[in-house]
């Protein structure tokens, strides 16, 4: 039986649009798929749409106009079945969801939302579960998670944006101990989008303010200048799961930028796909395979493996490094549970094409699902009968 899989993306995340091309390319990798693969792009004021013109980027560079030539629709249950139908259409018959294949950044899809509404909806979906979302999405309890876990990261401390004007003096003692230059980034985005850097006291308080516009709370940690930034993906689940090629991100800023991360290699990206199509994170500069020595190359492996583990990440995520050049120290400086381009890059370097890593994503997404299902969630009792009221 073929199975229904709706691919989600969109959503009222900074990381739209990305969303939009790392979709793109999931629709066109399943396109001879023996399933049937329906696009579910999610507007910014998160209503839900489908329609055949969503499998073609070009299609994207007017989103108000491609949302008026696309069908409305809505996801409910019926007994032991989920199912979509159009919402302006009493006749349309609903169609059977069988999993939901997840590829939406940032707030509202990568941050557990979208994952909860899917548990309530009992559909299986391809990425870590409500609480391994959430935790990979903010920054804060993501590295709290790695402290406990004894996973090394660099010195850190955290703020409210309320902070910045009631306790500016308690901010500048926590950063004057950890020392100049700092990175002030949003604790809840992902694409570089929001981030700052303060090389110096008296520019702190401006960097701040200028990151809180995107969060209210702030991630502050030391930078460091001599550094390589390397990645790796891992796939599967907790107990299954394979590691990647590592990677070395090359950038032409002082940090890895959103224009490093999507418009080198690729036409420039505007606020609504204008000007041509983006290859995603496909069109960063990178090499593959990072140089490194055997023994850092197995620390990353071993890294990755307990960070994934600790976060209880499913999937495919992808996991960010910082090797600081003068002490060939490595620390992890971030998981992304719904990586940009799925990472493709990175496992067609170890003989899985893309097609292959979106198939397995959606058998282990039906195999997750199995084994929950066979766990006890809820029982009968007689304590409504009983209950008197009062």
């Amino acid at each position: 039986m073929k199975l229904n899989v709706l691919v989600f993306f969109g959503g009222e995340s900074c990381e739209h649009e990305i969303s939009c091309i790392s979709a793109n390319q999931v629709l066109k990798a399943l396109s001879d798929s023996d399933n049937n693969i329906i696009p579910v792009y999610v507007s910014k004021n998160n209503e839900l749409y489908t329609g055949d013109k969503l499998f073609e980027l070009k299609n994207y560079y007017n989103l108000d106009a491609l949302c008026n030539d696309l069908t409305k629709i809505c996801l409910f249950k019926d007994g032991s079945t989920s199912y979509f139908k159009p919402i302006n259409s009493l006749f349309k018959k609903a169609i059977r969801v069988d999993v939901a294949f997840l590829v939406m950044h940032g707030t509202g899809g990568e941050d557990g939302s979208l994952q909860g509404y899917l548990e309530l909806l009992d559909i299986p979906y391809t990425s870590s579960n409500v609480l391994g979302s959430a935790i990979g999405q903010d920054k804060v309890i993501m590295k709290e998670v790695f402290e406990y876990e004894k996973i090394s990261i660099l010195p850190w401390f955290y703020c409210f944006s309320k902070d910045i004007e009631n306790n500016i003096k308690e901010i500048e003692i926590k950063a004057d101990k950890i020392g100049y230059p700092l990175i002030i980034k949003p604790a809840n985005l992902g694409s570089s989008i929001g981030i700052e850097i303060a090389h110096k006291k008296s520019e702190l308080l401006k960097k701040l303010k200028a990151c809180a516009i995107y969060d209210n709370k702030l991630v502050i940690e030391k930078m460091v200048t001599n550094l390589k930034e390397v990645n790796i993906s891992v796939m599967g689940n907790i107990y299954d799961f394979k590691l990647s090629a590592i990677e070395e991100v090359m950038k032409n800023d002082e940090l890895l930028s959103f224009k490093d991360k999507y418009e080198n290699g690729g036409k420039k990206l505007g606020p609504k796909l204008k000007g041509g199509a983006s290859k995603g994170m496909a069109s960063t500069s990178r090499k593959i395979p990072a140089e490194l020595t055997k023994k850092q190359e197995e620390r990353i492996k071993e890294l990755a493996s307990k960070t994934f583990k600790a976060l209880n990440a499913n999937g495919v995520v992808r996991i960010d490094f910082i090797i600081d050049k003068d002490d060939s120290k490595i620390y992890v400086n971030e998981i992304n549970s719904i990586p940009g381009s799925l990472a493709f890059y990175l496992w067609k370097e170890v003989g899985i094409d893309f097609k292959q890593e979106c198939e397995n994503m959606i058998d282990n997404a039906l195999k997750t699902y199995r084994e929950k299902k066979k766990m006890t969630r809820s029982f009968d009792t007689n304590i409504l009968s009983n209950y008197k009221g009062g």
